[in-house]
């Protein structure tokens, strides 16, 4: 019943919607935030409706297929597999959640345009997770950046606009390559289709260079070492709910085009350089997990510890060339994988639970500046309860979310490299090293100062929130299979077709 409209609608809904909270405008801050809250909540449940509808297995579902540009082959063309639906929850989750917590005092000017940028960069983010032709996708891929942009330009922190510039060129110059690879690959096949992009027999020759201009956009939108220098930045200079988007749902877009340009349409290519992005990855994972451990600031650490986590979905998405990849998923290959997507949703949960954390209490002592803090436990035990548990899932604390995901990438890297493995294994040293360092400086020990120790605990809106993530991330981590069942078959076949090629290569 809802082929042939569902992904449009969870597309332009929330675009739409958004426009309609811009036409209001300052006549009403009270129907501003209800306009933005249901939208938001009507786009998370045709979310909701488009995991029930969602049958587990290979292949698309709920196609659109229409004329766009008929003369140059381009297609408003849409689909969802197993790998993009989660993602596409995940991102009207995170924005609804965003919505709600912009529905309070911090927020205070330009209320419009706060909650319609969150909304029509929703759209644009579901966009990119559902669109099969490759102007489609780069059309939605480069408007997110303008709403995030005017986020951290206005209503951002003192060196907002350093910080806008930076987030914004390197994404766009990244993107530009990506762009020449897609007229190279139309050129060659006659339309703009992902899924014909997949079937061309291209040589290794060729699929280098596509291979580095792909590498070229994802990596700056993980980021990937050592073109992550932006992010620190802009989580500095961001608002909360722009710091939860970047973390919960702009990095996942960059290791989703890995799973669905890179991997698929330059296998040969992937596996050749496959070497390059795990050693970005484990560097990642180990040195910038030691920079997150100097730092003073609160989202400055959650932001490098982003970095060093999304290292681990990468390292699983290229370790399988070596981990028993070969005439079939190997079970190595396959356990890394699924790992590293684990790791992609679990990420957005945890940094979303983080981030929203030091909302909680920068609007209350306007400081993100953990020599500030200390003790806030005693004034506020349920939100250091709350923040602990998050701070921990972060380190990968088994019967989390976080713990799943390292696990699995550790074991199937193993199956390549013992070295692999350790190293990987290091993040769960440094990941509690820097995550109970910064817990025990800002939630333990005694009361800091007069400002510690008249701290109010949460209201029934920060809590309502928190406790969805801490449900999510603990449910995650004691029941994996539900995010599992659902997204590996397409994982097998997309690990499948690689193998395939690979050995049609030799």
């Amino acid at each position: 019943m809802f082929e042939g409209w569902l992904l449009s609608l969870l597309i332009w809904l929330p675009i739409l919607g958004g426009a309609g909270v811009l036409a209001i405008g300052r006549r009403s801050l009270g129907g501003v935030r209800g306009a933005a809250v249901v939208v938001a909540s009507g786009t998370f449940l045709l979310a909701a409706a488009l995991w029930l509808a969602f049958e587990p297995g290979g292949g698309m579902q709920l196609v659109e297929q229409r004329d766009w540009v008929p003369s140059l082959g381009i297609q408003y063309y849409l689909g969802v597999d197993g790998i993009s639906m989660p993602l596409v929850v995940l991102t009207a989750l995170a924005t609804l959640l965003v919505v709600i917590a912009g529905c309070s005092d911090a927020i205070h000017y330009r209320v419009a345009q706060y909650m319609g940028a969150f909304l029509i960069m929703e759209g644009l983010m579901i966009g990119v997770f559902v669109a099969l032709d490759a102007i489609l996708f780069y059309v939605f891929w480069e408007a997110m950046l303008v709403p995030m942009f005017l986020l951290i330009g206005i209503w951002g922190g003192a060196n907002r606009v350093y910080a806008t510039i930076k987030f914004f060129l390197y994404t766009f110059l990244g993107s530009v390559l990506m762009l020449i690879a897609f007229l190279y690959m139309r050129w060659e096949v006659g339309s703009f289709s992902v899924l014909a992009f997949q079937e061309l027999d291209l040589g290794l020759d060729v699929q280098v260079p596509i291979f580095l201009a792909l590498l070229a956009a994802f990596a700056v939108k993980i980021p990937m070492w050592p073109v992550h220098t932006w992010l620190p930045d802009a989580h500095t200079e961001a608002p909360t709910g722009g710091s939860v988007i970047l973390a919960a749902i702009t990095l996942k877009m960059g290791a989703y085009g890995f799973l669905r340009y890179a991997l698929p349409i330059v296998p040969e290519a992937s596996a050749q350089l496959a070497w390059l992005v795990i050693a970005v990855s484990l560097i990642a994972i180990v040195y910038i997990g030691l920079v997150a451990i100097a730092q003073t600031d609160m989202k400055r650490l959650i932001a490098y510890s982003s970095i060093a986590h999304m290292g681990f979905a990468t390292l699983g998405f290229f370790v399988i060339f070596q981990a028993g990849l070969g005439g079939g998923a190997g079970d190595g290959a396959l356990t890394a994988m699924t790992g590293g997507y684990v790791q992609l949703i679990s990420h957005g949960f945890i940094s979303a639970a983080l981030f929203l954390c030091v909302g909680v209490l920068y609007d209350r002592m306007h400081t993100r500046e953990i020599a500030a803090y200390g003790g806030v436990a005693n004034p506020m035990p349920v939100f250091g309860a709350l923040f602990v548990l998050f701070a921990l899932a972060n380190a990968g604390l088994p019967g989390t979310s976080g713990f799943v995901g390292e696990l699995l990438v550790i074991l199937g890297s193993y199956q390549a490299s013992f070295w692999y493995a350790a190293l990987a294994g290091l993040t769960l040293v440094v990941g509690a090293a820097y995550s109970l360092w910064l817990v025990k400086r800002v939630v333990f020990g005694p009361v800091a100062n007069e400002e510690v120790a008249g701290l109010r605990d949460l209201d029934r809106r920060e809590l309502a929130l928190l406790s969805v993530l801490a449900v999510l991330v603990i449910g995650l981590g004691i029941y994996p299979q539900a995010l599992v069942t659902v997204a590996e078959p397409a994982l097998v076949e997309l690990l499948d077709d690689v193998s395939a090629a690979l050995t049609a290569a030799r």
